[in-house]
């Protein structure tokens, strides 16, 4: 099999099997099984793929066909200009996230002592994108799946963050040394369970599931780290979530007057609130 016979092969099973963009992602797989870029693709449409590479391409596109996500896939993502490793085990990082980070290292840097803590560390995209641009911080990642922790510590060792990144096997901060932190960050589990068989298959099939929802409201861990938060931040220390779509009027009234001050929502590109900021009194 030639590459201009194996794309429009790929292509068409793929849009079969109700993939929008089945030609881009066909071209993906296709570079993926042979290891070579888009510019060979297209400059070499004749070239004749080996046993090999027509046996891995197949197996790749199987797969896509079923809507497993590309990322599981190629078991890379990449996230705030950094590449992580992503398996079935941690949430594939997502554009909107990186709103987390941005927020955190405005903070960060104003900070003297740049310790920040993360609930729900997953993939470790978060606090690793974090460590990245702030040098001299330091973090402590909480997760409640010891596989998570895994793929955390091997980007973070892939990465140069291990030595300033303290992972512990935690539901929140049940398991916290009692510490205190300039920042708290979380991406936590926010979607209602009712809108779990209404999400793509490539998420609702594929991605963990703990890691989507708390198998109720949405709510209910969100508001467990605002009222868990107070006693693991600093004075003036700041918690920054990631929330869902409509949730920003129920996740404001959580923040008690007098504990907290009143917090901020940022829009993502879309127009949803999809940070909350707020500082601690």
């Amino acid at each position: 099999m030639i590459i201009s016979e194996a794309l429009t092969s790929a292509e068409s099973i793929l849009a079969t099997n109700g993939i929008v963009e089945a030609r881009r992602e066909a071209a993906s797989l296709l570079m993926l099984a042979i290891k070579r870029d888009k510019t060979f693709l297209y400059a070499h449409p004749d070239y004749a793929l080996t046993e090999l590479e027509a046996s891995t391409f197949e197996s790749f596109l199987q797969r896509r066909a079923t809507r497993e996500p590309l990322q599981y896939i190629s078991g890379v993502q990449e996230f705030y200009g950094l590449e992580f490793e992503v398996t079935p085990d941690v949430l594939i990082p997502r554009p909107e996230t990186e709103m987390v980070v941005e927020h955190a290292i405005e903070i960060l840097k104003s900070r003297a002592t740049k310790r920040f803590c993360e609930i729900g560390i997953g993939s470790g995209c978060i606090s690793i994108s974090i460590l990245h641009s702030v040098p001299d911080a330091t973090a402590v990642g909480l997760d409640l799946s010891t596989s998570a922790l895994n793929v955390a510590r091997r980007n973070a060792e892939k990465l140069g963050s291990i030595e300033r990144l303290e992972l512990i096997e935690s539901d929140l901060f049940a398991k916290s040394s009692g510490e205190r932190f300039d920042v708290i960050v979380s991406n936590p589990p926010y979607v209602p369970s009712d809108d779990i068989e209404g999400l793509q298959p490539e998420v609702r099939d594929f991605e963990p599931r703990a890691a989507l929802t708390d198998g109720r409201d949405g709510l209910s861990i969100i508001s467990r780290i605002v009222e868990e938060a107070p006693r693991f931040l600093t004075s003036g220390g700041f918690l920054l979530m990631e929330i869902g779509i409509d949730q920003s009027t129920q996740v404001d009234a959580m923040f008690e007057p007098g504990i907290w001050h009143s917090p901020e929502f940022f829009p993502d590109l879309q127009g949803i609130p999809r940070l909350v900021c707020a500082e601690l009194i």
